[in-house]
């Protein structure tokens, strides 16, 4: 098993970058950009490599119109790009775990797959922590990181909730497995939550609007559960599920007396 007390390099840092050295240059230290915006009509010579650039590092990058960029930084000083980084320190996989230890709980912890609305990351967080959750695991690339929108849509909760960074959901899972973590994926196709044995070391996954769950990551998975609904649509937004289930681990847990 691979050791996961390896301290994330990602620091608090400036909310935005503003123009094309600036956010080259970040790009180049291996920063990590949590989201860009580029001008329409200038995605040649030297914003092309930072566009490039993005691309390998799996950032998430839009093409806006020149007022969006202005109203984003307040000035025309952009020189037609826009970044965000990380505007809080990521905790490792480790300090989740040492919660729960900490707490003398069982590890409750809630994975994000591929989520890229940072409303809907902000709400995961808060409903994460009011469950008892003892942390969020998501991925480093196409998702939204910890901007201040997520911050703010916590309403406060990431000041208590650890959010690790990893590289490969996948690996992590497997990691995590070995310490004796149950996964559960929540997929249409599952077993209904009331069915379903959600007590004791979980790990409840989340999969991003629109696509769910990715398929390694489900197939990484012990099991998968649903939420009953009798509605014509056939999901919910992927922040309301997230709620929903996690308070449904937190009452089987408290009622089993495992928290």
């Amino acid at each position: 098993m691979r050791d996961m007390r390896e301290k994330n390099t990602d620091q608090r840092s400036e909310a935005i970058l503003i123009g094309r050295n600036s956010v080259a240059e970040a790009f180049r230290a291996g920063k990590t950009i949590d989201k860009l915006f580029v001008q329409k009509g200038l995605e040649s010579g030297p914003i092309q490599s930072i566009i490039k650039q993005a691309k390998k590092s799996g950032c998430i990058y839009s093409f806006v119109e020149k007022e969006r960029l202005i109203q984003i930084c307040g000035s025309d000083q952009h020189q037609g790009v826009v970044a965000f980084t990380a505007s809080y320190t990521y905790a490792s996989v480790e300090d989740i775990l040492s919660k729960a230890r900490e707490a003398g709980e069982e590890p409750f912890v809630i994975v994000a797959d591929g989520i890229q609305d940072p409303h809907n990351l902000g709400a995961i967080i808060r409903s994460a922590h009011q469950a008892g959750a003892h942390g969020l695991i998501i991925p480093k690339r196409r998702a939204v990181g910890l901007t201040q929108v997520v911050a703010a849509a916590s309403a406060g909760a990431l000041h208590y909730l650890p959010v690790a960074k990893v590289t490969n959901l996948t690996q992590t899972i497997h990691d995590l497995q070995a310490e004796g973590l149950w996964f559960t994926a929540a997929d249409m196709d599952g077993e209904s939550m009331y069915e379903c044995d959600l007590t004791g070391p979980i790990g409840l996954v989340i999969g991003g609007e629109g696509a769910g769950v990715s398929r390694l990551v489900k197939e990484s998975c012990d099991r998968t559960v649903r939420i009953p609904m009798k509605g014509q649509i056939d999901s919910l937004n992927a922040s309301v599920a997230a709620g929903i289930l996690a308070f449904e681990v937190m009452h089987q847990r408290d009622r089993k007396g495992t928290l």
